[in-house]
């Protein structure tokens, strides 16, 4: 009876040795940024931040109920921001690419809802999901890594 239960005592060990060398390896390390991925991260949030820099000109277009030149902001400067975005999120670690995408797109739902109030000369939508496009923005920004 004690040759079983040592036999089976070495089982379990062995079992439990492979259970906890399994659960430990390589899969169990969490992802991080490289150098070079924080770099080119960075590379394409200077782009992004320079088209962001210019949202308050569409909040003045807005403003003044210049709605041609808004949508012509909207089509033109602003239409690189989802490019930029998707590349951003792509290189973000993969619990960070959902929401970044996410946001991309409301952004990019925030301009179309601008664009569409501008056509129907409406200020108060503009207006409000010009607001949103902002607070997305930031939200936005606050997933990137800093380096």
């Amino acid at each position: 009876m004690s040759k079983y239960r040592s036999i089976l005592g070495l089982i379990c060990c062995t079992l439990l040795a492979i259970v906890m060398v399994g659960c430990g390896g390589p899969a169990a390390v969490k992802p991080t940024y490289t150098p070079d991925r924080i770099a080119e991260i960075q590379g394409h949030t200077a782009d992004l931040q320079q088209l962001t820099e210019r949202l308050p000109e569409l909040q003045e277009l807005i403003q003044k109920e210049d709605f041609i030149f808004a949508r012509n902001f909207i089509h033109g400067p602003l239409g690189e921001m989802r490019i930029l975005m998707g590349r951003i999120s792509t290189d973000l670690l993969p619990k960070e690419q959902k929401a970044a995408r996410d946001l991309a797109k409301q952004i990019a739902n925030d301009l179309v809802e601008i664009d569409q109030a501008s056509a129907e000369n409406n200020y108060k939508v503009a207006v409000r999901y010009y607001g949103e496009t902002v607070k997305d923005v930031e939200s936005f920004y606050k997933l990137i890594p800093q380096g």
